[in-house]
């Protein structure tokens, strides 16, 4: 059983537009799920809601990885801390895409930085930049 439950949600500050569409098509009229849209040289908070589902208080370390759409590492930040039992937090890491383009946000909810167990399935998202 996993210890915490990992929902993806995306959220900017009021005076940056971000757009949800539920699916866009690529070049290949390939339909992308779960995508967002925001302008170059915006910041975003790429959010998401952890719960520690467990009965004991547990270490984690939030990690938000974003990938160009050549599968390079554009952006990788963590955050660290712990959550009492069936304590909820909304974590937040900032990024601002500085080229027009598709991008993939992933999502980890690990034990700690330097390894230990998952504790969710990771979760992403595209990120058109435009």
């Amino acid at each position: 059983m996993k210890a915490f439950q990992l929902i993806m949600l995306v959220m900017v500050p009021m005076v940056v537009s971000l757009q949800h569409v539920d699916a866009i098509s690529d070049q290949n009229d390939q339909v992308i799920p779960n995508t967002w849209t925001t302008g170059v040289n915006k910041q975003i908070q790429l959010v998401a809601d952890v719960t520690n589902k467990q009965d004991t208080t547990l270490p984690f370390v939030y990690i938000v990885q974003v990938k160009d759409s050549e599968d390079k590492a554009v952006a990788l930040t963590w955050i660290s801390g712990s959550l009492q039992p069936h304590q909820s937090m909304s974590p937040a890491q900032s990024w601002i895409p500085t080229k027009a383009g598709v991008y993939t946000a992933q999502i980890f909810v690990w034990e700690s930085i330097d390894g230990g167990p998952a504790w969710s399935q990771p979760v992403e998202m595209k990120i058109i930049a435009t």
